[in-house]
């Protein structure tokens, strides 16, 4: 069972309780004995930032609230103490905590956000030491919040969760087919519409780039078309989620080193993962907005009947693209769904995928790449979203001069620029397949790590999934 996140102001006097305080208030708890008040201050003056006390019954911790230079810091700094409590409660053998802001400010949402998301382990397939971490219930008792944010942050991070696992499953148990039949159970779960188109129904509709990719599996590829449309929607024209849904990349016949790279491309769908989060984020929380997610599904092989650098494939489109490498192959998927997008008429389409290396070499996992055709507006929208989140956002250009690195002597054009600028002549190859608004999220350095970030963890982050639903839900607003 995953963590509960609850509100509830009235809580037992003997319950384990988390307060939050600003650094010059901790002797004014009067939650606190004379003498714990002064260890307290003792403990804050030599700038512990976590103080623990032990009443036998229970334990009351004191956590400081960070200084920082932003808001959003601020915010992103609290979530990371809840990171450094999970610890402490993982220590204790905590089952519950209830968290109580003593600075007015609601901090106990990026308190409990942090708590959450650190208490995440993926267990699944594993024969011994099999339990879920102690902590069962994260309880928010403030007068500060309401009980409708605490119940819409708790589907939010139910979705990341549901995101994560997805992308931690290995491809022994997530066959592009397998993958499809996931998403359909998520929109059962959450209340989305799903349709699952087949192979047959992917050759009627000539989907050149999706099937090409294809072509050297034994397992078949698949289309899934996710829908939320509530009946008090508030745009007209939907907003559309497109990602990346590569099941397992060998690299095909452009075989990737594997130390470091192929065996981590369990996690080359994350994109995909991303976008029936987000739907999931959003029919749990009913938010009136229409919004359709797309998923190309497939595993990568250096089969026999593979695509072969140097062949030229027919999209969905009609345009013809030469393949010089057959490891570019997400943006073939993309491509595809993307030129399917269209028959939406989109509001705006976004799109998410784990694209390339260059983006994760240029700012590592500090941030995804975005770049994309929407006004200022929207990709300030975006980008404050993910400040508010920390999945911060760095816009790359899409200047002309770029589209002429993907130009082919024998094909409108091929799957593979130059040595420099991969990440853009990437995002400048997807641009051809769009004719509407739109915005690329690069998350090849942030979608999956190798090693513990805080609450991010180590594998499957989850990234997008928050900041995409804050955008949209602001638009709802």
């Amino acid at each position: 069972m995953p963590t509960q996140l609850k509100y509830d102001t009235s809580f037992a006097k003997n319950t384990n309780l988390a307060l939050i305080v600003e650094g010059g208030e901790v002797a004014q708890l009067p939650e606190l004995q004379p003498e714990e008040q002064q260890y307290v201050q003792q403990q804050a003056e030599q700038e512990a930032k976590l103080i623990s006390l032990n009443r036998y019954t229970h334990r009351v911790y004191v956590v400081v609230a960070p200084e920082a230079k932003t808001e959003s810091l601020r915010k992103e700094a609290i979530r990371q103490a809840g990171h450094t409590l999970l610890k402490q409660l993982r220590s204790d053998k905590a089952e519950h905590i209830t968290l109580q802001d003593k600075t007015g400010t609601g901090a106990s949402l990026y308190l409990a956000e942090g708590i959450y998301l650190s208490n995440y382990t993926y267990i699944k397939h594993k024969t011994k030491d099999t339990k879920p971490g102690p902590l069962q219930s994260i309880t928010l008792a403030d007068a500060q919040v309401t009980e409708q944010q605490v119940q819409e942050l708790a589907h939010v991070l139910e979705a990341v969760v549901q995101t994560r696992d997805l992308v931690n499953e290995p491809h022994s148990h997530q066959s592009a087919t397998q993958f499809s039949e996931q998403l359909v159970e998520l929109g059962e779960e959450a209340g989305f519409k799903t349709e699952v188109l087949d192979e047959l129904q992917l050759q009627s509709l000539k989907m050149g780039g999706l099937l090409a990719v294809n072509q050297g599996s034994e397992e078949p590829a698949t289309f899934t078309i996710m829908e939320w449309k509530p009946q008090n929607a508030k745009n007209t024209k939907p907003y559309v989620l497109v990602g990346k849904g590569v099941v397992y990349d060998t690299g095909g016949l452009s075989l990737k080193p594997t130390p470091n790279s192929m065996d981590f491309m369990k996690s080359d769908m994350a994109g995909a993962a991303a976008v029936a989060g987000i739907l999931y984020a959003v029919a749990k929380n009913k938010l009136p907005l229409h919004v359709i997610g797309l998923v190309p599904a497939t595993d990568n092989r250096p089969g026999g009947q593979a695509v072969a650098p140097g062949d030229v494939i027919t999209m969905f489109n009609g345009m013809t693209v030469e393949v010089m490498n057959t490891d570019a192959e997400g943006r073939l998927i993309l491509a595809d769904a993307l030129s399917f997008a269209k028959k939406y008429n989109p509001e705006l389409v976004l799109d998410f995928a784990t694209l390339t290396g260059s983006a994760m070499r240029a700012i590592g996992k500090e941030a995804s790449v975005a770049m994309g055709t929407a006004s200022e507006e929207t990709m300030n929208a975006l980008k404050k979203a993910g400040e508010e989140v920390h999945e911060r956002l760095v816009e790359f250009p899409l200047w002309d001069e770029y589209k002429k690195q993907i130009e082919s002597d024998v094909a409108d054009l091929k799957n593979l620029g130059g040595a420099d600028a991969g990440a853009i002549t990437a995002g400048k190859f997807l641009e051809v397949f769009t004719s509407y608004t739109w915005v690329h999220f690069d998350i090849a350095g942030t979608a999956y790590l190798q090693s513990e970030d805080s609450y991010r963890g180590k594998m499957g982050t989850g990234t997008c999934v928050r900041l995409v639903y804050n955008y949209l839900s602001a638009l709802a607003r």
